[in-house]
């Protein structure tokens, strides 16, 4: 079982904590509310915690469940605090009206989150394909992953399969960029094809 730490209070944290307390993880969530961390562990259950925002997280995988535009700040305020963990940036990228990605050509969020990290912690892209909700409904989902250090996606992977999902590796952080571009496809996908946000992104193995 995993030991992680939850950065940020939205639907994503408890989507993903409450599975993660299901499969005997040990939870930390923390955020800018003290308060509304406290509460949050207390519906989870299971020993989950509640951490104090830029101390040193509990966990050894460390998720930023926080839009991207704080997820560059946030690492950075907790500089070496970071050191030696996973962190499992979680963002998307895209702009207010799906039609592109915020961060320049040849980059994605999770590099940009890498750039910011300590040298010796390792990012790796993950959850970012799969809409909150439908992770909150539970049953199994595949769940596309990136990064650049090998055990640090095996750490990954063990705690997704955990959550009862499929995690897949889609490869170096590299691709994390074309991850971010297939969650802006979704987003596009939910506006007007499907025309509602209740899907998920999978991989059908033929025969």
């Amino acid at each position: 079982m995993s030991s992680i730490s939850i950065i940020g209070l939205g639907a994503m944290t408890r989507a993903i904590a409450t599975r993660a307390v299901e499969g005997g993880n040990a939870v930390e969530v923390i955020g800018r509310d003290a308060a509304k961390a406290k509460d949050l562990a207390a519906e989870l259950g299971g020993g989950a915690t509640a951490g104090t925002l830029g101390t040193t997280p509990a966990g050894d995988l460390v998720i930023l469940a926080v839009p991207y535009a704080s997820a560059v700040p946030i690492v950075a305020q907790y500089g070496d605090a970071l050191a030696g963990k996973v962190l499992i940036d979680i963002t998307n990228t895209s702009n207010s009206d799906a039609t592109g990605l915020v961060t320049p050509d040849g980059t994605s969020g999770a590099q940009e989150i890498a750039k910011a990290a300590p040298a010796s912690a390792h990012v790796v892209k993950a959850f970012n394909t799969v809409f909150g909700h439908i992770l909150a409904q539970g049953g199994p989902l595949d769940v596309l992953l990136a990064g650049n250090d090998a055990q640090a996606k095996t750490s990954v992977s063990a705690l997704i399969e955990t959550l009862g999902l499929r995690p897949l590796d889609a490869g170096g952080l590299e691709v994390a960029r074309w991850l971010e571009g297939a969650g802006l496809v979704m987003i596009s996908l939910a506006r007007h094809g499907v025309g509602n946000f209740n899907f998920s992104l999978g991989v059908n193995l033929a025969g």
